[in-house]
């Protein structure tokens, strides 16, 4: 079974910086795409970041590119997104998602989220 466990979340001022971790369990990690969406209250979920070891591929939103990175530790099977510059407006919770393949549509596992709350 798929365990995907967030942790980083938290409370920061606008301009601050947190760094989101996603620990996988329960699988191949060159198999699966790990990605991050978040959903903000009274807004529809949407996608933030993936990364794809075995094509080496990664997407930023373009809203958070240059502020935003995805990076992995291979051996600890974890994902990070460090988030940099962060503003009111990504105030959401953040889902951390696993899956199989090279794209992270959200259609496999998800962990149970993080909040970050950004203030102004």
């Amino acid at each position: 079974e798929v365990q995907l466990v967030e942790s980083g979340g938290g409370l920061v001022q606008a301009g601050g910086s947190l760094r989101l971790s996603c620990a996988a369990s329960g699988l191949t990690f060159d198999d699966y795409a790990i990605g991050w969406f978040r959903q903000a209250p009274g807004k529809e979920r949407e996608g933030v970041s993936c990364f794809d070891k075995s094509d080496n591929y990664i997407y930023i939103a373009d809203s958070m590119k240059g502020r935003f990175t995805i990076s992995s530790d291979n051996a600890k099977n974890t994902v990070y997104l460090q988030m940099n510059s962060l503003k009111p407006e990504d105030t959401a919770v953040y889902y951390c998602t696993a899956d199989l393949g090279s794209y992270c549509l959200g259609r496999g596992s998800w962990g149970q989220g993080t909040q970050v709350t950004v203030s102004s």
